[in-house]
């Protein structure tokens, strides 16, 4: 249900395009990774799936399913809930799991929340929790990394900001772009997981900016300054920071 009621308003709100690498294919069971900028960036993925023909399991705040019609929506799909700081958080990764060996897709935002930024522009993922590495360590599923760009063009910023910006964009009607990169099979340990799916959403979400002329496409990665203790410690043991542990 969420998949098609995207599929009609995202082309209300904006100019969807897709694209994929050569021979990407969207496999039963495969978990479908993507970045996460905007509150309409979900739709905005969900309608690009829709036009690859699939219609996956969404991992989402707990929150939205206290939304009347949206919550009923979610429940009624099959969605799962994300509990954070709850005893209740392991349960999501069961249910992934669950909802993987039954042949479905499973969307997940290996981010966690949205970029604490008030501006519009595109900017490269942060770094990623470990749900996701968890998850396809535990099935051995294969991640398909998706880059979308273009959503925080719709909504972003302020609640004042996003309610104006959803408002006037179907006059705007910005262009938004998602790139459905190659799945890989992740390996190594949690960390290291997680790092590579970092790794290959970023590139994806390179791609779709790319394709949106976004300037934030063609710059280096910068590396986050550790602690002088901590960059002490770890070039001692001649090891390079590892971002995604530091999250």
């Amino acid at each position: 249900m969420l998949s098609s009621l995207a599929k009609v308003l995202v082309p209300a709100v904006g100019r969807l395009t897709v694209t994929t690498d050569a021979g990407t294919v969207l496999a039963p069971g495969s978990i479908v990774a993507a970045n996460h900028t905007s509150l309409a960036d979900p739709a905005v993925v969900l309608a690009a799936l829709h036009h690859l023909g699939v219609e996956p399991v969404v991992m989402a705040t707990a929150g939205l399913w206290r939304i009347p019609l949206l919550g009923r929506a979610l429940a009624g799909g099959g969605h799962i809930p994300v509990h954070r700081n709850d005893r209740r958080a392991a349960r999501c990764l069961d249910l992934a799991a669950a909802a993987l060996a039954e042949g479905r897709l499973v969307l997940v935002y290996g981010e966690g929340g949205l970029p604490p930024r008030t501006d519009a522009a595109e900017a490269p993922p942060v770094a990623f929790r470990s749900g996701l590495a968890r998850l396809a360590g535990r099935t051995g599923a294969p991640v398909v990394p998706v880059g979308q760009a273009g959503a925080r063009r719709i909504t972003s910023g302020s609640a004042a900001k996003q309610i104006a910006g959803l408002a006037t964009a179907p006059l705007r009607r910005p262009a938004l772009h998602v790139h459905v990169g190659t799945p890989v099979r992740l390996s190594g340990d949690r960390s290291a997981r997680t790092a590579e799916a970092h790794g290959v959403v970023t590139a994806a979400w390179r791609t779709a900016a790319a394709r949106l002329g976004e300037p934030a496409a063609r710059r280096p990665l910068k590396r986050r300054a550790l602690p002088r203790h901590e960059a002490w410690r770890r070039t001692e043991r001649g090891a390079l920071p590892d971002l995604a542990r530091r999250r």
